[in-house]
């Protein structure tokens, strides 16, 4: 009878181990698919090694508490803001968006990449040979694009739930945050380099941003890009109320184009209307986090002028 006890006993906890392995097995199963740039994109198992070629996709990462291993950060941490490096915690650089270290990025042992279709479908099949791969529109997404991309990330990664919740508080954040700006100003953005001036036109992120806020886009006239490289002259013909500005580099052309006589024909510069931003936040980032540090940048600015 001992024997028998003792055998049953065996049976009993080896069906225990079985069960307690098959559920946490289940509960780390993922059974979504998703559309991505290249089809359907499917995983069957929940990723616990992430890594990720372009700041938007680090941004809906941090929006439900998941820390890439790796980031295309350009060797640079700062790109990051600042919020999303107190969540994500610390990472491995895998170099720059433009040019990412496939033996970096291998050595990382990932079990999902994601990466950008403008920037990285050359070696789309490459980064396939490492890890699963999941590529979407980030450097020349728009706004509206940008939420898409995020609920995809989510659905991907085995977070659907948390992260419609997110999108859900974004959107409603979003509005508060309208209602706090004066409807229907014009509003321009642009970056600033040494030598150039890029205005982000109503088909860029910024763009889709500023409206979102309830907020006008300044008329930039046809363009085939989001970004459009903009002279002195041309800028004036733009003639924003308000310019925001990011700098990357200082002084930049604003710094020169100020002492021309142009320059002061501007609204925006007789008025006093021209205000410098994070051009990490407002042009690198592309993310819901971003875009609501580009809300709060944009109250300020608006309080300035009350």
């Amino acid at each position: 009878m001992k024997r028998v006890l003792s055998i049953t006993l065996s049976v009993l906890i080896l069906c225990f181990s079985f069960s307690t392995s098959a559920l946490a097995a289940a509960e780390n199963a993922v059974n979504n698919s998703v559309e991505d740039s290249k089809g359907t994109f499917s995983l069957d198992y929940i990723p616990q090694r992430i890594v990720v070629l372009e700041l938007s996709f680090v941004d809906a990462l941090a929006a439900v508490g998941v820390s890439p291993v790796g980031i295309a950060d350009d060797k640079d941490p700062d790109r990051i803001l600042k919020e999303i490096r107190d969540e994500i915690g610390t990472w491995t650089s895998v170099g720059t968006r433009s040019q990412p270290s496939l033996e970096t990025i291998s050595a990382l042992k990932p079990d999902l990449i994601i990466a950008d279709i403008s920037r990285h479908e050359g070696v789309y099949a490459d980064l396939q040979k490492i890890a699963p791969t999941l590529i979407l529109p980030s450097r020349r997404a728009t706004y509206e694009e940008n939420l898409q991309a995020t609920a995809i990330i989510g659905k991907a990664i085995g977070k659907d739930q948390e992260m419609q919740a997110r999108l859900k508080k974004h959107a409603q954040v979003m509005s508060d945050f309208a209602q706090q700006l004066p409807a229907g100003k014009e509003v321009q953005f642009g970056v600033a380099r040494d030598d150039a001036l890029f205005l982000h036109t109503a088909d860029s992120y910024a763009g889709g941003v500023i409206r979102a806020l309830g907020l006008k886009n300044a008329n930039t006239g046809r363009s085939d890009d989001a970004y459009r490289q903009t002279s002195l002259e041309q800028f004036l013909a733009v003639n924003p109320d308000y310019f925001i500005v990011g700098n990357y580099v200082t002084p930049s052309i604003i710094d020169k184009w100020k002492n021309e006589p142009l320059w002061s024909v501007l609204k925006a510069a007789k008025n006093h209307h021209i205000y410098s931003v994070n051009p990490n936040t407002w042009s690198r980032c592309r993310g819901i986090i971003s875009a609501e540090t580009m809300g709060q940048d944009l109250i300020r600015v608006f309080s300035a002028n009350q």
